[in-house]
């Protein structure tokens, strides 16, 4: 992403080249903004290039060619394009963990390409050690992590990540029902073989809160 200053030496840039029909020299880029050297043009000409707005070749005068109008609007719009994701505590914060505004206790910003959508989607920060095995989209789940979770998800299948809520107190889990009998269980995926199986029974206080959908790393 690209500061102010860059994006001003940017403008300039394309207006230059439309007017006169070719881009300025470094020179001219240090006199136009009163910079202290040409090695100062050079650094902003070098990140924009490196950013993908425009190409030079090196050791030759007036040689930046710069991306069209329409391509830098794309890019530019790319870049600012995020979603505020509320996060609602840890998966070891109880009733916390339920979808509610006055359990917000900061935001997450997360690219929109990341993420389909935000109504429904929430963080929540990894505790513990009971799932540092477990890997969504190629990220295991370790503890600080941030996990996104699709709220409006109340129907796993065998094999999903989910939250789930057991007497009040949240859990990162994956998700397996007994083909024939029909049992839950909860079964973590840790290097600490302290943690096993949790098995739901009908005495429980139990609910799915959610599916897991990507991993943001501390």
């Amino acid at each position: 992403m690209i500061t102010k200053k860059q994006k001003e030496v940017l403008d300039f840039l394309n207006k230059y080249q439309k007017e006169k029909g070719y881009a300025p020299s470094l020179d001219e880029i240090r006199t136009y903004f009163k910079l202290a050297s040409v090695s100062t043009a050079h650094y902003y000409v070098d990140k924009l290039g490196k950013e993908g707005y425009l190409n030079k070749t090196s050791n030759k005068p007036r040689s930046i060619d710069i991306r069209s109008n329409e391509m830098i609007k794309n890019m530019i719009h790319k870049e600012v394009m995020f979603f505020s994701i509320p996060i609602l505590g840890s998966a070891s914060a109880g009733i916390a963990a339920m979808f509610a505004e006055a359990n917000i206790s900061g935001y997450l910003r997360v690219p929109q390409a990341e993420v389909r959508r935000k109504e429904g989607v929430f963080a929540l920060r990894v505790r513990g050690d009971s799932m540092n095995r477990a890997k969504i989209g190629g990220k295991n789940l370790e503890e600080g992590d941030f996990v996104l979770v699709d709220s409006e998800y109340r129907t796993p299948k065998n094999g999903d990540y989910v939250l789930s809520v057991i007497d009040g107190f949240a859990n990162l889990k994956r998700f397996e029902r007994d083909a024939k009998g029909g049992e839950v269980r909860l079964m973590s995926e840790s290097k600490n073989p302290k943690h096993k199986p949790i098995h739901i029974s009908s005495q429980d206080d139990f609910m799915i809160n959610g599916r897991i959908i990507k991993v943001i790393k501390k």
